[in-house]
C-alpha cells in the first residue's frame, strides 16, 4: 500500500515496474481555478509525484550525481503551483510533468497528482483532483 494525497491509503499497483523517485503529499497554497474566488483568495494544493528512472548507478555509487535531487523536483512543483494561475487542474499537473521531463532527460516517466482538498460539493471528500502520466518516447509534446 502507498500512501496517497491527504494520507488516503490506495492500491500499490504500479503502472509502470522499475526505480522511481517519489514525492508524496507536497501542500502549496495557489490561485488555480475558474471560480473567481479561487483567484483571488487562493487554495490549498496537494501534489505526488513519481519520476522513473534508473537509480542503478547511484545505488552503486552513493553520488547524487548519478541521480536526481528530490528538492529539484519539488522547486518545479513549488514554482508551478505557487506560479501563474491555471483554469484546470490539467494544466497544472501538465506543467509539472512537461517542465519536469525538460529538465530531467534522466526522467524516462513521470506521474503527477494534483488534489483540491477544499472544494465546494454536497458532501464530504478527502480531496478531488487529477493524476496524469507522461511517458518521454511515447509523447512527443510533452
Amino acid at each position: 500500500m502507498e500512501t496517497s494525497l491527504g494520507g488516503a491509503m490506495v492500491d500499490s499497483g504500479e503502472i509502470m515496474k522499475g526505480d522511481k523517485l517519489i514525492l508524496r503529499g507536497l501542500r502549496f497554497h495557489g490561485f488555480h481555478g475558474v471560480k473567481p474566488e479561487e483567484r483571488k483568495l487562493g487554495q490549498k494544493f496537494l501534489v505526488d509525484v513519481d519520476a522513473w528512472m534508473d537509480l542503478r548507478a547511484a545505488g552503486r555509487s552513493d553520488c547524487l550525481s548519478d541521480t536526481i535531487s528530490y528538492t529539484d523536483i519539488y522547486r518545479i512543483v513549488k514554482e508551478i503551483v505557487e506560479g501563474p494561475p491555471q483554469n484546470l487542474l490539467e494544466s497544472v499537473a501538465q506543467l509539472i510533468a512537461s517542465t519536469t521531463l525538460t529538465k530531467h532527460s534522466r526522467i524516462s516517466a513521470i506521474r503527477v497528482k494534483v488534489g483540491k482538498p477544499h472544494v465546494a460539493v454536497q458532501g464530504p471528500v478527502d480531496y478531488l483532483g487529477v493524476e496524469i502520466l507522461r511517458y518521454r518516447s511515447v509523447d512527443a509534446q510533452i
